[in-house]
């Protein structure tokens, strides 16, 4: 759904135009239509901050949602393990273009030809757990959610099957699992413990979460929703079948001091932070780099990540000359149409918010 919404970015930027007006009317409009029960936004220059929040906390008990809310940010969590693999290459621990097999023998399935950059930059051609039925978390799954799961059960699932010799780029949540794998091998830590060390501390992001097996959202958070077809609160759940593939929780000043950090070169060496910049073709309406996509806009390219985890939906991205934007989604009835989201994206990326 990520890809598709994200796909008509540049095509819908250039209809959008550049007003000057801020996010709130597109953000209510969202909400009276059926496509969200809450949603935030902040847009930042790099002087100037905005933010707005719309919908309710609670559909059951009302309540303002917060701009300085909680959410799950999904698939964004590959940008902070990226970073953290990156920052090992820095130290010559591991190498971009080392088998995975040198580090994990046995781990991977013809892991002698699989490298640490064709992992990062989902090129490896794993199959994706996620795909199986049962284990994705985009999707309901009654009280399976709060089961607890392991790394290797999930990549005892991914290698049951093979993904057809087609040559085209597949997504695979799989390829982080085994990067978390990585990083705990090398350090002899979690890949979350190392991402409090390396990135949410030295950065002051106290509102970031890696939570394991917790099951809940740290307050003030808008709940997260799944229609089957009524609504249910999916808010509650073990992200750990998510794991290093996408199970952390954030806010959108948080993520825009992250991603203004790594994009700024403070997080990695230059040769590093130009690895991740250094995207392939992907076919699914952008480019993707080691933890990164890339957006290709008329006022430039956009880096960032977007990320869909039951009952929340992440976006954030950042240009080259300091504009950002996070925009979270709590989907209700229906998901947000592409026209949607990427009127709030354009205004706030290639406007004047």
């Amino acid at each position: 759904m990520l890809n598709t919404l994200m796909s008509a970015l540049v095509a819908f930027a250039v209809t959008a135009g550049h007003p000057g007006a801020g996010p709130r009317p597109e953000l209510d409009g969202i909400v009276k239509g059926g496509a969200a029960t809450a949603a935030l936004v902040r847009i930042s220059d790099g002087r100037h901050t905005t933010s707005e929040a719309a919908g309710v906390r609670d559909i059951e008990r009302g309540g303002r949602p917060s701009p300085d809310g909680y959410f799950r940010i999904g698939s964004v969590t590959k940008s902070f393990v990226a970073t953290v693999v990156l920052q090992l290459v820095d130290e010559g621990k591991v190498r971009l273009d080392d088998p995975i097999a040198r580090h994990l023998p046995g781990v991977v399935p013809d892991g002698e030809h699989v490298t640490v950059r064709r992992l990062l930059d989902h090129t490896s051609h794993l199959p994706d757990y996620m795909s199986e039925p049962g284990y994705s978390t985009n999707r309901w799954r009654g009280d399976a959610r709060f089961r607890s799961y392991r790394p290797g059960e999930l990549l005892k699932v991914a290698f049951a099957k093979t993904l057809p010799a087609d040559g085209k780029w597949h997504y695979s949540n799989t390829n982080y699992v085994v990067l978390g794998l990585l990083v705990q091998k090398l350090t002899g830590r979690t890949y979350g413990e190392e991402v409090r060390r390396r990135i949410l501390r030295p950065l002051g992001l106290r509102h970031t979460v890696v939570p394991g097996d917790r099951p809940g959202v740290p307050s003030p958070h808008a709940n997260g929703y799944e229609p089957i077809p009524q609504l249910v609160d999916a808010t509650r759940m073990n992200p750990s079948l998510d794991w290093a593939a996408g199970e952390m929780i954030s806010t959108a000043g948080d993520l825009e001091r992250f991603f203004s950090a790594l994009l700024g070169g403070r997080l990695t060496s230059a040769a590093s932070l130009r690895a991740m910049r250094t995207p392939v073709e992907t076919g699914a309406g952008f480019d993707y780099g080691l933890g990164l996509q890339a957006y290709h806009l008329p006022c430039g390219t956009v880096w960032g990540h977007s990320g869909e985890l039951i009952g929340y939906l992440t976006f954030a991205f950042r240009t080259d000359s300091g504009r950002s934007m996070v925009l979270s989604i709590n989907p209700s009835t229906r998901n947000p149409s592409t026209a949607e989201v990427m009127g709030i994206a354009a205004k706030a990326l290639c406007g004047t918010s």
